[in-house]
């Protein structure tokens, strides 16, 4: 079985890690798999740290005819059997490349966005009909958006994104003490998120003078960066919480936070599947996330986190104002969650499940 990974970001997100981890986990099991990727990003940095075959092609959008000659070269070169594109825009150019040729166009979908969401109808029923053989799904809801939008469902697997339970093992969060002043009686709430609109933001910041209002020695620390952050920062500022809430930007030291963390808040109004609440959860951290996309299918309410109504900051404040309130509850909800994820969603259960996938698509022909 011989394996070509298309990813066309040029940054790093959830998405881009879950590819490394596949790529990582296959090359262990010796299933030949190859990454194409943006000459300078994160991946392509960190893929070939690992060790990982990748062929650097410079991808301008999704119709970049030649970044698809390029990639017709390797796919005439190497005889793959499947071409497993990791985003939309490579979805596209693994089919220019490939036409002619009898390779498996597989591709993963990470979000619950309609498919006609941004583009012509048209086009967009070309792309997703007829360009793919097969879709992963990284959630149910994700398969179910997919199968109204006219996709049929035995076209469609369902693989949980998979997290590596000692990823944050070996981090220090010892600097953030006496970066943020941090004192001993303080609570701390993080948020681990690009900024942007679906992931609904400006619902937590809002929510914050409500927790305050109860805990006046909480802080709260959105982690991330993205096209939100001045709005949220003069949001912040109107609300009057510039010293209970720090946005951080970009940080490489994510895994500090989680360690400093009483409690971690997912405010997204759309949501394929939530990574950082996995992230979190098996960091035994306490959630408290909004019941969107995929995430009720990691956080059971009230027995791995506790779920609230999406774009309300009322509901969120309330659910973080109780699991504060709450602390054996909470450490209860932690455990839970890190049990869940260790038997459900675990880098090793995504990988297997990814194999079955291509052993299934490989016999369907």
């Amino acid at each position: 079985m011989k394996i070509l990974h298309l990813n066309t970001e040029k940054t790093w997100r959830g998405g881009e890690q879950q590819t490394l981890y596949l790529l990582q986990s296959l090359k262990q099991r010796h299933i030949t798999s190859h990454l194409v990727c943006q000459p300078a990003s994160p991946l392509a940095k960190r893929a070939r740290a690992a060790d990982i075959e990748v062929f650097p092609i410079a991808m301008r959008g999704e119709t970049d005819l030649a970044a698809a000659r390029h990639l017709r070269k390797l796919i005439r070169k190497f005889n793959y059997d499947i071409l497993h594109s990791h985003t939309s825009h490579a979805h596209s150019l693994a089919y220019l490349a490939s036409i002619g040729y009898h390779t498996c166009r597989l591709v993963t979908r990470r979000v619950d966005f309609s498919i006609f969401r941004r583009s012509f109808l048209r086009l967009s029923a070309l792309k997703y009909r007829r360009m793919a053989d097969y879709y992963i799904a990284i959630s149910h809801k994700i398969k179910q958006v997919m199968v109204a939008d006219g996709i049929a469902a035995d076209r469609i697997f369902v693989v949980h994104s998979g997290v590596d339970l000692q990823r944050f093992e070996n981090d220090s969060s010892d600097h953030l003490i006496g970066e943020f002043n941090l004192k001993p009686d303080e609570k701390v709430v993080i948020n681990v998120a690009h900024l942007a609109g679906h992931k609904g933001q400006q619902f937590l910041v809002r929510a914050i003078p409500l927790v305050v209002e109860k805990f006046p020695s909480v802080r709260f620390f959105i982690v991330g960066k993205g096209e939100l952050l001045a709005e949220l920062k003069a949001l912040a500022a109107s609300l009057g919480i510039t010293r209970e809430l720090v946005f951080t930007g970009f940080r490489s030291d994510v895994g500090a936070f989680y360690k400093i963390a009483d409690l971690f808040v997912m405010s997204s109004v759309q949501e394929g599947l939530g990574t950082a609440v996995l992230d979190a959860l098996a960091q035994r951290k306490t959630v408290v996330a909004t019941a969107c996309g995929g995430i009720p299918e990691i956080i059971r309410d009230g027995e791995t986190g506790r779920l609230v109504a999406p774009a309300d900051p009322q509901a969120m404040a309330d659910g973080i104002i109780e699991m504060l309130s709450r602390p054996a509850a909470a450490r209860a909800m932690a455990d839970g969650g890190r049990t869940m994820v260790k038997n459900n969603f675990s880098v090793n259960v995504m990988v297997d499940k990814n194999i079955e996938v291509y052993e299934r698509v490989l016999r369907y022909g």
